[in-house]
């Protein structure tokens, strides 16, 4: 005669005993991160900090930025968000200038280098590269090679 026993398999995972928090190391992790401007919320105090250590005119941050004077006047009275584009813009041109602080040890150095349009191995830069995102390119591409010494 047969006998049915059941007999029960062990489980591999039955011998895992469970982990506690405080036998659970903790991870320790680096806050060296930079915070990127949100450019949702890019109010014109946050551009006015930076407005202010430039020599630029409104009329040519204006320029720069593709809004009219007015507009910034409007922005300036009531503490507005700029557009994302425009906020792009201006955070990009928070880089150049710091870049170009950076490379002539003064931001006015930086403007007057600027304004006498230097040449450079892609034809020459003006101040209205700073218009377009390719001029910036090319503007922070001259910064670098004249940081390296390279100053064709």
């Amino acid at each position: 005669m047969e006998k049915n026993i059941k007999t029960k398999k062990a489980s591999p995972y039955a011998l895992v005993s469970k982990v506690t928090k405080v036998e659970e190391s903790e991870v320790v992790y680096n806050r060296t991160v930079k915070v990127i401007p949100s450019i949702k919320n890019y109010t014109y105090n946050e551009f006015k900090k930076v407005a202010d250590k430039t020599p630029f005119t409104q009329a040519e941050w204006a320029s720069i930025l593709h809004v009219s004077e007015r507009t910034l006047q409007r922005y300036a009275k009531n503490n507005s968000s700029f557009a994302p584009i425009n906020a792009d813009r201006a955070i990009q041109i928070a880089n150049v200038i710091n870049e170009g602080k950076k490379t002539f040890g003064k931001t006015a150095l930086f403007y007057q280098w600027l304004k006498r349009k230097p040449l450079m191995l892609e034809g020459s830069l003006s101040f209205e590269s700073l218009t377009t995102t390719h001029g910036i390119q090319l503007v922070l591409t001259q910064l670098g090679r004249i940081q390296h010494g390279i100053l064709a």
